[in-house]
């Protein structure tokens, strides 16, 4: 092993790791960030406070970890949706369905990103900022590509449309619609909105004179 170099980790450490986080991501969207100490955290998992912190180094940077990455889930499922689109398939629904999927696999990290991200430090939540200003904005070209919106415009379409993606499924979840048909639903509702708003005129980029 060259000198520096550190071991790889064993698959069953990283097993122990994900089953912990996963157990803490539960804890956390459960009773919320700020209601859960580091004691009760680490009786969760079955740890010791003190050998608590060998796993994570704090509460807020297994926060933090947790809700980057989700965004970067969210970036990389734009980048694939339209890498792995089926020939003749709209792009549009294909990027709405990858939204769905996602939140089916990951509900309790959208939960957090929403409801604790102010539990971040300043940096922390620059950062997560920063990560999401990139992907709404990825997202309303991919979405929208014929959209020409003034800045402020093209920030504030991004940032509703990508609410609208990420909490849709929650909102249709208890309704006694099928999978399918809430599915379907997310999609008109999204593309509805998204054909109105730039049919309006009303957010176009002014012409250069």
């Amino acid at each position: 092993m060259p000198p520096g170099a550190s071991a790889m980790p064993r698959p069953d450490h990283c097993s122990r790791y994900e089953e912990s986080r996963d157990k803490a991501l539960e804890l956390f969207a459960l009773k919320g960030f700020g209601q859960v100490s580091m004691r009760e955290l680490a009786t969760h998992l079955g740890l010791t406070a003190g050998s608590l912190y060998h796993h994570f180094p704090s509460k807020q940077q297994l926060l933090f970890d947790l809700i980057e990455e989700l965004f970067e889930e969210l970036q990389a499922a734009l980048v694939l949706g339209k890498r792995r689109l089926p020939a003749g398939r709209d792009l549009r629904r294909a990027l709405i369905q990858a939204h769905w999927n996602l939140h089916r696999e990951r509900p309790l990290q959208f939960r957090l990103a929403e409801r604790d991200l102010c539990c971040l430090s300043d940096t922390q939540q620059a950062h997560i900022g920063r990560l999401r200003g990139q992907y709404e904005q990825r997202l309303l070209e991919l979405i929208a590509p014929d959209a020409q919106l003034g800045t402020p415009a093209s920030t504030a379409a991004g940032h509703a449309i990508a609410t609208l993606l990420n909490s849709l499924p929650d909102w249709l979840g208890d309704s006694p619609l099928t999978e399918a048909q809430r599915l379907t639903l997310m999609e008109d509702m999204v593309l509805g909105a998204v054909e109105r708003t730039m049919a309006s005129g009303l957010y176009r980029q002014p012409a250069q004179a």
